[in-house]
């Protein structure tokens, strides 16, 4: 008979020990997430006109995301992740590099 209560202590430990790491996880998700610790672009375009631009903000790589983020705001006020390596987005950035160095 002792057999028998040892597999019931046994499902009941598992089952206490579930519960801890259920708790702790649900604790665990409610603490607060900081967006800017990760890529912001998920999908890239290739170019828009610079007419439509109002404005370009290159972030480099670092511990929040491993590649180089190009984000172009437009007119519009909408924000559009450019590809960094497409041709004429290295001709913006280029050309933002050359006004800030002449200013």
């Amino acid at each position: 008979m002792a057999r028998a209560a040892n597999p019931a202590a046994r499902l009941l430990g598992a089952a206490m020990l579930l519960l801890l790491l259920v708790a702790a996880g649900r604790r665990a998700a409610g603490a607060p997430v900081v967006n800017e610790l990760r890529c912001q672009c998920l999908q890239t375009v290739q170019g828009i006109h610079l007419k439509n631009m109002q404005s370009v903000k290159v972030t480099p790589p670092g511990p929040h995301c491993g590649q180089t983020e190009v984000i172009a705001t437009l007119k519009t006020g909408q924000e559009v992740c450019l590809n960094p390596a497409a041709p004429m987005v290295k001709k913006i950035i280029d050309k933002m590099l050359n006004q800030a160095s002449s200013n």
